[in-house]
C-alpha cells in the first residue's frame, strides 16, 4: 500500500540572528556565498510554508505519531482551478452530472477518541474525505490509539478516505488557535483530493440526524456555490465585548492548554471592513474555502490577521470573510444546518441534548445536532430510529454485502454513486426549501442591525 506524508504546519518561527561580524567591511565580496545562501533558505522556506510540505515538532510526544495513518488517494491536478465566475445562486442551480462529495474535519481533545470514532462511522460514507484531529491536550496513547484504529478498519484501509493529522495542535475555542487547525485541515483535504465540493466541521459533541445517501442525495439537486454559514451583524454587546478588546491565545505559543488572557488595551473597530458572526460549525464550499486558504486579494490573510487577538473568532473570521466579498456574499445562507439548544439567556456553551429533546431536534430537520454527551442514550435512538444502524455504519446503497446471519452489508463496498435516500432526506428537502426562499435570502449578510 501506498504511504503518503501527513506532517504539516502552518508556522514557521523566525529567530532573529543578533550576530555582529567586526571585522570586516560591507563591501567585501565573501559576504556574497552566505548572503545567497541564506537568501535560497528563505524561499525555500517560504515556499514549504505557502503548500503546507514543511514539518514541524510540536513537542516530544509528537515524535510518537510520525507512523500516523494516510490512506488516501494521490493528489490529482485535472480540473484543481479556483473559480473565477460564480453564478447567483438558485435553488435548482448549477448541478455537475456527477454527484457531490462532503470533506469532513471531525476535531477532539482528551477523553474523545471513542466519541470521534462513534460520530465518524455514523457519517462514514466512501465518496467522503475524511481528516481526524485530536488536539495537544490529549495523551500521546490516545492519539496513538486513534491513529491506529483507523490504520486497522479494513473499511478505511480499502477506500483509503479516512486520515488523521499527524501534527497535533492546541486548540482554544475562543481564540484564533481553532481557525488556524481549521484552515490547516482543509489545506490537508485540498492537497489530498481534487473531487470534493463542500467542506463540513463536526465535533466529538455532534452527531448526524440523517443518513449520509440522505444528505448526497439533497445536495446533488443543489448549486455547487452555496454556502451554509450562519451570519448576523455584529453589534451591541458583542461588539464590545469581542471587537474592542484585545486578546492573546497561550495556544498559540505554549504547550499546555489554558484560557485566553485579555489584555488591559482596547482598540477601535475596523472601518476597511464590516465585522459578522454567526455559528462556528458551517458547511462552505471548496471554491470558497480555496479563496480562505490562497487568498489571491490578501483579504483573507488581512482578517486572519486581525482576528488573532480577536475574543470567539471561530463566530467571526469566516463570517466576515464571506460577507466581504463581492463574489461570494450572494451564496452565503445563513443557517449552520445543526440542531443545537440554548439556555435563556445563552451561555457560552448550549445545552446537553438528551432524549427529551428528540422530537425537537427531527422536527428542526437539521441534518446535524449538537452536543452531545459521551454515550448518551439519545444517540442510540438516534442511530435506531434516524440512521438505521445497526453495524457500525449508517447503511446506505454503497453496502453490498449480505446482511445474512448478522454479517454487516457494509463490509463490502458498492457503487459509492447511488444513494437510498429515507424520511431524512424529505425532511432535508423541506428545510431546503426555506432556506431557498426569496424571502430568507433578502436577510443574508444584512448590514442592518
Amino acid at each position: 500500500m501506498r504511504k503518503y506524508a501527513n506532517s504539516y504546519s502552518g508556522r514557521v518561527f523566525n529567530d532573529k540572528n543578533l550576530n555582529s561580524h567586526s571585522g570586516r567591511v560591507f563591501g567585501d565580496r565573501y559576504w556574497k556565498i552566505p548572503f545567497f545562501v541564506s537568501l535560497l533558505v528563505s524561499i525555500t522556506l517560504f515556499t514549504a510554508t505557502i503548500f503546507g510540505l514543511y514539518p514541524s515538532s510540536y513537542g516530544r510526544d509528537q515524535m510518537q505519531l510520525d507512523m500516523v495513518s494516510s490512506f488516501a488517494r494521490p493528489a490529482e491536478s485535472d480540473g484543481y482551478f479556483v473559480e473565477s465566475d460564480f453564478q447567483s445562486f438558485q435553488s435548482n442551480g448549477f448541478a455537475k452530472s456527477e454527484p457531490p462529495r462532503f470533506a469532513y474535519l471531525i476535531s477532539g481533545t482528551k477523553g474523545d477518541s471513542h466519541r470521534m470514532m462513534r460520530t465518524l462511522q455514523a457519517v462514514y460514507h466512501p465518496r467522503n474525505q475524511y481528516v481526524l484531529h485530536m488536539d495537544l491536550e490529549a495523551p500521546p496513547r490516545e492519539r496513538l490509539n486513534l491513529t491506529m484504529s483507523v490504520k486497522n478498519d479494513p473499511i478505511f484501509r480499502k477506500v483509503e478516505n479516512v486520515r488523521v493529522m499527524a501534527q497535533s495542535n492546541l486548540v482554544t475555542y475562543k481564540g484564533p488557535t481553532m481557525i488556524a487547525c481549521t484552515l490547516q485541515a482543509i489545506s490537508i483535504l485540498l492537497k489530498e483530493s481534487s473531487k470534493w465540493d463542500w467542506f463540513i466541521n463536526l465535533s466529538a459533541s455532534d452527531y448526524p440526524l440523517v443518513t449520509q445517501d440522505d444528505l448526497l442525495h439533497v445536495f446533488s439537486n443543489l448549486s455547487r456555490n452555496l454556502n451554509f454559514i450562519e451570519n448576523m451583524l455584529l453589534h451591541g454587546w458583542k461588539l464590545n465585548q469581542r471587537a474592542k478588546p484585545i486578546i492573546i491565545d497561550p495556544g498559540l505559543y505554549l504547550s499546555k492548554k489554558s484560557d485566553i488572557a485579555t489584555t488591559s488595551q482596547r482598540r477601535s473597530l475596523p472601518t476597511a471592513f464590516t465585522l459578522f458572526t454567526g455559528s462556528a460549525w458551517v458547511i462552505l464550499t471548496r471554491s470558497f474555502v480555496e479563496y480562505c486558504i490562497w487568498g489571491w486579494d490578501n483579504f483573507p490573510r488581512t482578517l486572519l490577521m486581525y482576528y488573532t487577538n480577536f475574543v470567539s473568532s471561530p463566530e467571526g473570521y469566516f463570517h466576515t470573510v464571506i460577507c466581504n466579498s463581492e463574489e461570494f456574499r450572494s451564496t452565503a445562507i445563513g443557517h449552520d444546518l445543526h440542531y443545537i439548544a440554548w439556555d435563556t439567556p445563552p451561555k457560552q456553551h448550549p445545552i446537553s441534548l438528551t432524549v427529551k429533546d428528540f422530537n425537537k431536534m427531527v422536527n428542526s430537520s437539521a441534518p446535524f445536532a449538537r452536543k452531545f454527551r459521551k454515550d448518551d442514550a439519545v444517540l442510540d435512538k438516534i442511530d435506531k430510529e434516524l440512521l438505521g444502524r445497526i453495524n457500525r455504519f449508517a447503511p446506505g446503497a454503497w453496502c453490498n454485502g449480505s446482511s445474512a446471519d448478522g454479517v454487516d452489508p457494509c463490509s463490502v463496498v458498492g457503487d459509492d454513486s447511488v444513494f437510498r435516500p429515507g424520511p431524512g432526506a424529505d425532511r432535508l428537502h423541506e428545510l431546503m426549501n426555506k432556506l431557498l426562499s426569496e424571502d430568507f435570502r433578502s436577510k443574508q449578510c444584512s448590514t442592518k442591525s
